[in-house]
């Protein structure tokens, strides 16, 4: 009731500002073109031959402001998203045509996010990412080349706000369920007369989230300042996230959920008395820190360079507290406390994080009357820290204050080279090519947490070749198909686990052929699109259903495997107020001869081996045959409007032994929103927004992992970790626009 009566303080403050202006967004104008060719060079276009969709700038200020960019793109084609702590806020994830986030490729402003080691991006690192994007293009495959780590699954391009010609103001204040406060504030010049622009954008999220534990408190700022001169564009972008959330990876059992779903043992301890008891910085705390700095110069109006440097600075910690820890896992002997000895204890540990990115892309692209080609190149160099440290234990004879048990360390840079051109044969048909080589250099030394040594380096050469054509039968139809090479190197913890198994030199990379075709209709009312596609592996890293302690997905190689399937579009308005859209996935996603290993114990918990398991053709783990989308949209000429969407997942499993047993069920998951605006004074608006997600209280769950063992007797142990989606929430927003 506070937190409402705030929220409605806050309004009618608002509500009585004197607005001075108006803030208008231009899609394009002349600046604009400087500003957008710095990723353009790494975007697919009106004639690429690849399956793409887009959300533009109008699309992301209608989403809710606790959803984070997995679940602002889940309505597209092919993707599946999750969040670990039930609703928007806090850890959140995707999945595209089955391939999990390591194998998507994640760039702003033409810079790669994937984090140099894992390949992971970390979306709660930068809260509230959408409010300071322009728009975002999904590219589903291989697609065209790209920085960064190789695109394998598919592409995820975004860029920052245009500058808009005016001087503007804006403000968003949101409340939700769980405890959910937003907050987001903006301002910009707009282009002034001599050339300069600067644009701010601030935002702060809380709540508790909807499992225990997982409360969040989000920081982001977004600084940009722009200098435009005739033929001249400079860009310095900061872009600051700053995030503290509680442990949330863990999972609980389908027993538990069934009982408490909203449970979570992160943290948990038993005191002295036999009473459950919580650690209270139970915490993962990162901040991170963006530096870039684009440089654009038209040499004419056909021909554009533009190069970016680019910094990233992290740091943070995951915190824990473990009970009934052995000592010699920290490398610490006994303690003994008044002659009793103790060989275990309640510890709490902090597991951290240092790390520098540093990159510096540059393109050049021409335009011809039937040509345009582009070539550009890009070096980045990263290394990174990882520190263990014990910062407490319950008995403690003589351990150092903060005592560290662990430090490894990891470097590695990746340079690329790439040329593309799509030429245009008579009046209808397009020729595309593009030719990428890239370099990864790779080493790990120093000792991880259980004291087995990470000294290792590995140098990677990948040629991706890439070719197709696009034919515009006419203005309304395109048929288009290409073929395209991708390969990529395994992830730190993919590489961890084989040096770990004795088998350092068994981790291989990846390769896919990517076969595409598609047609596209579009229309004034209305629109299609189908695309068909074989993407054809060798030595895929897939998921084996585990993760580690700090929530990474474990991989395995398997020699050959595929995903197979067609992917369906369609847009209909039949009048102005109504408008109909949905997309449909069908695919099938299968391992050729896969062999699973389970560890074998005895009843004591000693591991004696590895018993296996062969099968002839499996399923891929966590990849839905189906998947499907649909939405219908009503407007009124007054500015109000109202959208009702649903998606659909089909069954996918934990695990790749096809076992129902071990399987994520179907589910379909409704949203509605609902938005007003209002015309304050002259120029000057407010808008209001309600969401509501999950309308129909679906008890579901979209993600999870499981371990399975072996004992020496012929008995079986299972253990898995699921991650229940929150039943009905609400999210309210008041928008001011000035």
């Amino acid at each position: 009731m506070k937190q409402f009566t705030l929220f409605c303080g806050v309004f009618l403050i608002f509500f009585s500002i004197p607005f001075t202006s108006l803030y208008s967004q231009t899609e394009k104008n002349s600046s604009n073109k400087l500003d957008s060719v710095v990723v353009e060079a790494y975007r697919a276009g009106k004639n690429t031959p690849v399956t793409h969709s887009a959300i533009n700038l109008k699309e992301l200020k209608k989403s809710s402001p606790t959803h984070s960019v997995p679940m602002i793109l889940s309505m597209m084609p092919s993707v599946v998203s999750s969040t670990e702590g039930g609703n928007g806020l806090g850890y959140s994830s995707l999945r595209i045509r089955g391939s999990e986030a390591t194998r998507i490729n994640v760039t702003l402003n033409g810079v790669a996010l994937n984090d140099g080691e894992s390949q992971q991006v970390f979306w709660v690192n930068i809260p509230a990412f959408q409010s300071f994007l322009q728009d975002i293009q999904v590219t589903r495959g291989v697609g065209t080349s790209v920085n960064g780590a190789g695109a394998f699954g598919a592409s995820i391009n975004m860029r920052t706000l245009f500058t808009p010609p005016e001087a503007y103001g804006m403000a968003e204040f949101g409340v939700g369920s769980y405890n959910t406060m937003l907050t987001t504030v903006g301002a910009g010049s707009g282009r002034m007369n001599n050339g300069l622009s600067v644009d701010v954008r601030f935002s702060h999220n809380s709540g508790d989230g909807y499992i225990r534990n997982a409360k969040t408190d989000l920081k982001s700022l977004y600084a940009s300042v722009g200098w435009y001169n005739g033929n001249n564009a400079l860009r310095l972008n900061y872009i600051m996230g700053d995030q503290t959330s509680g442990i949330t990876w863990e999972g609980i059992s389908r027993e538990q959920a069934n009982k408490d779903r909203r449970f979570n043992p992160a943290g948990m301890w038993i005191d002295a008395a036999g009473n459950v008891r919580y650690y209270h910085n139970e915490i993962d705390s990162y901040s991170q820190h963006h530096i870039q700095a684009h440089y654009t110069h038209s040499f004419s109006p056909s021909l554009l360079l533009s190069s970016t440097l680019h910094f990233t600075k992290g740091d943070g910690y995951y915190e824990n507290y473990k009970a009934d820890k052995e000592f010699s896992s920290y490398g610490l002997s006994n303690q003994v406390i008044e002659g009793e000895v103790y060989k275990k204890s309640d510890v709490i540990i902090r597991q951290g994080l240092d790390n520098n990115f540093i990159a510096l892309n540059t393109s050049l692209t021409y335009t011809g009357n039937f040509i345009k080609s582009t070539t550009g190149a890009s070096y980045s160099y990263y290394d990174g820290d990882h520190i263990g440290k014990m910062l407490w234990s319950m008995y403690n004879s003589n351990i150092s204050d903060n005592y560290q048990w662990y430090d490894n360390y990891g470097f590695k840079s990746d340079f690329s080279a790439f040329t593309k051109a799509e030429v245009g044969i008579g009046e209808k048909l397009i020729l595309f090519a593009d030719l990428q080589y890239r370099r990864v250099d790779y080493t790990l030394r120093g000792d991880d947490k259980d004291f087995v040594s990470l000294d290792w380096s590995d140098t990677y050469n990948f040629f991706n070749p890439k070719g197709g054509f696009t034919l515009n039968l006419n203005n309304k139809s395109q048929l288009y198909a290409s073929v395209a090479v991708g390969r990529k190197e395994p992830g730190r913890s993919d590489i961890k686990e084989s040096i770990k198994a004795g088998r350092a030199s068994d981790i291989l990379p990846e390769r896919v052929i990517d076969y595409e075709a598609g047609y596209k209709f579009s229309s004034a009312k209305f629109s299609m699109g189908a695309n068909l596609y074989f993407m054809e592996y060798k030595d895929q890293l897939v998921p084996t259903g585990r993760i580690s302690e700090t929530g990474y997905v474990i991989k395995e190689n398997v020699d050959k495997s595929y995903r197979r399937g067609v992917e369906l579009t369609a847009a209909w308005k039949p009048v102005s107020f109504m408008a109909l859209n949905g997309n449909l996935s069908l695919s099938t996603n299968k391992i050729k001869d896969y062999t699973q290993y389970f560890d074998l114990f005895d009843m004591d918990w000693n591991l004696l081996g590895q018993n296996r398991l062969d099968l002839e053709e499996t399923d891929i783990a966590f990849s839905p045959s189906v998947v499907g989308m649909a939405a219908i949209s009503l407007y009124s000429k007054c500015g109000s409007s109202l959208s009702l969407m649903g998606k659909y997942v089909g069954k996918q499993f934990l695990d790749n032994t096809s076992n129902d047993n071990n399987a994520i069920p179907s589910y379909f998951v409704t949203t509605l929103t609902a938005s007003k605006s209002f015309e304050i004074k002259s120029g000057r608006f407010m808008d209001l927004s309600f969401y509501i997600d999950n309308l129909f209280n679906n008890m579901y769950f979209s993600n999870g992992w499981i371990y399975k063992a072996q004992f020496i007797d012929g008995s079986n142990y299972l253990e898995e970790g699921i991650y229940p989606q929150a039943g009905i929430n609400f999210t309210a927003k008041v928008s001011f626009r000035f």
